[in-house]
């Protein structure tokens, strides 16, 4: 009641800490704070801002090394998207990737990621040495919203990449989806012959048979497991156990967030690939 005093004033607060909600995750509530006032009209100035950025060019890839910790081989990369906003500099994706995510424009978004991910992997075979795969991040309402698997095909089809080059990652909490039709595209994008990753592995709804159900490839061990390695030894306990489990399953792991040779010695002793 303390948040106002009339009909219209209450469901609009009551609508903005549902939205909050929301953007928390499953089974959980908000209480109205003022801050979320500010919050909206932030998102919405990011939202008008990046119905622009893409045909504007705003947006820029990153790469970031996937390394074979047996003989530190380069063997790939992951492209990592960047926006860079013409009055606030460049941004990471936690400033609007849920922006773009609830107003649809990832669609858009991330085809532009996968098109220029595979063009730039196809680049680098130009300049010789190994032939490398280039990972990219998919987003829940791509699968959503869209051909995805259409997408897919046509990235690779005009950049000439081979499919078993693009390694595409997927959150854990987008493999609870267990519809036929979410499962029936992930069967057609292993049909492409494009790898499959988990993400962040170890911190949403870990479930040990979509594992097996979703026939990935990888799993990536998040990096707030991996990050003071050497100091933690819980996280080193859990580290060692996904690497075994996931060894036992015939998957490949990958460490993110590797700063320091001490924690990459740890991992290779670990036995992660």
């Amino acid at each position: 009641p303390s948040d106002g005093d009339d009909f219209t004033g209450l469901p609009r607060k009551a609508e903005l800490a549902t939205q909050q909600a929301k953007l928390m995750g499953r089974d959980t509530f908000c209480l109205y704070d003022e801050h979320m006032n500010t919050n909206t009209h932030e998102r919405l100035g990011i939202e008008q801002d990046l119905r622009q950025a893409l045909a504007r060019g705003e947006f820029v890839l990153h790469f970031q090394p996937i390394v074979q910790l047996e003989n530190n081989a380069l063997i790939g990369a992951e492209a990592l998207l960047r926006w860079q906003h013409p009055r606030r500099g460049l941004l990471g994706p936690d400033v609007f990737v849920a922006v773009a995510e609830q107003s649809g424009l990832i669609t858009g978004i991330g085809e532009w990621v996968l098109h220029e991910a595979c063009k730039e992997a196809a680049k680098w075979d130009s300049r010789g040495g190994n032939a490398l795969t280039v990972s990219v991040n998919l987003s829940a309402v791509q699968f959503q919203r869209g051909d995805l698997e259409s997408n897919i095909h046509k990235a690779l089809e005009n950049t000439g990449l081979a499919p078993s080059r693009l390694e595409l990652e997927l959150t854990e909490s987008m493999l609870l989806e267990t519809s036929d039709s979410f499962q029936q595209r992930l069967k057609k994008m292993k049909q492409l012959g494009v790898t499959l990753a988990i993400d962040d592995f170890g911190t949403g709804y870990s479930n040990l048979s979509y594992l097996q159900r979703f026939q990935v490839d990888k799993l990536k061990i998040d990096k707030s497991f991996v990050q003071n390695l050497n100091e933690n030894e819980q996280n080193l306990a859990i580290v060692k156990a996904v690497i075994q489990m996931a060894h036992s399953l015939n998957l490949e792991t990958i460490a993110e967030g590797i700063e320091d040779q001490q924690t990459q010695d740890i991992l290779r002793s670990l036995g992660s690939d």
